[in-house]
């Protein structure tokens, strides 16, 4: 993608990217990712995010404390990272969060709070970002979904529910959009280390790892660089697609 000088800071000043729940795990690595490539980072999470980047001062990386389930949280959100870098050229949706039980033990509670989370605040975060993103023109937008949106889970049909929800969500937008040079796609990736998998008792996490034809949970390393791909001008034909990223847990989804 070519980064317009006056849109987003000057020739050589990388393109502008947010990562939503980018204070942890697969957020934190897409950020890391991102830097490391001269862009520059908003992240937001709800308490902030710690400068985790070597040399990436205020200039390129920018915390923000952000509820994305939160419309207001999320409008300031945005100013203030237009004010401070310009308007947003590359969005991975993330922030996400679980609530496991089984669907009978399941209050609306559990329901309405994970479906808010993952996919009603992609929805809000999405809509913001391609305001922008259709005046300029260009704009890659990446929703991380999950491997469990396909292959289902017990006692995850809320979690399950919100990240198919995704594919739908950027399917459609994906055909709304193209005719601007925006590519909007998913990623699925399956066992991960993250905070959330290490919540998981050793047993469990053994037994889930054996399950996956290479032999081992993922890195969120591994899942930042397929992002950065999507991201790229090398994926600029892609648009509307689901990539796995799960060690073969899926085959092919």
């Amino acid at each position: 993608m070519t980064t317009d000088a006056a849109d987003s800071g000057g020739a050589g000043a990388g393109r502008v990217v947010l990562v939503t729940g980018g204070s942890r795990g697969i957020g934190m690595a897409c950020a890391e990712w991102f830097l490391a490539r001269g862009d520059r980072v908003a992240v937001t999470s709800r308490s902030g995010a710690p400068v985790r980047h070597p040399g990436a001062g205020p200039d390129r990386y920018l915390p923000v404390t952000c509820d994305v389930t939160d419309a207001e949280q999320v409008a300031r959100a945005f100013d203030e990272i237009e004010a401070a870098f310009g308007p947003v050229e590359v969005l991975v949706a993330n922030a996400g969060i679980t609530h496991d039980t089984l669907l009978l033990r399941m209050d609306e509670e559990a329901w309405s709070e994970v479906i808010e989370t993952n996919l009603t605040a992609v929805f809000r975060v999405t809509k913001r970002a391609l305001a922008k993103m259709i005046r300029l023109r260009r704009g890659r937008i990446i929703l991380v979904s999950s491997v469990g949106a396909f292959l289902g889970s017990a006692g995850q049909v809320n979690y399950a529910a919100s990240k198919a929800g995704l594919v739908g969500l950027a399917r459609s937008l994906a055909r709304e959009v193209a005719s601007r040079s925006i590519t909007v796609n998913v990623i699925a990736p399956g066992l991960v280390e993250t905070p959330m998998l290490a919540a998981l008792a050793e047993d469990t996490r053994v037994a889930f790892a054996a399950q996956v034809p290479l032999g081992r949970v993922g890195r969120p390393e591994e899942i930042a660089e397929v992002v950065g791909f999507l991201a790229s001008d090398g994926a600029g034909y892609m648009t509307g697609a689901v990539v796995p990223v799960d060690g073969g847990l899926g085959m092919g989804l």
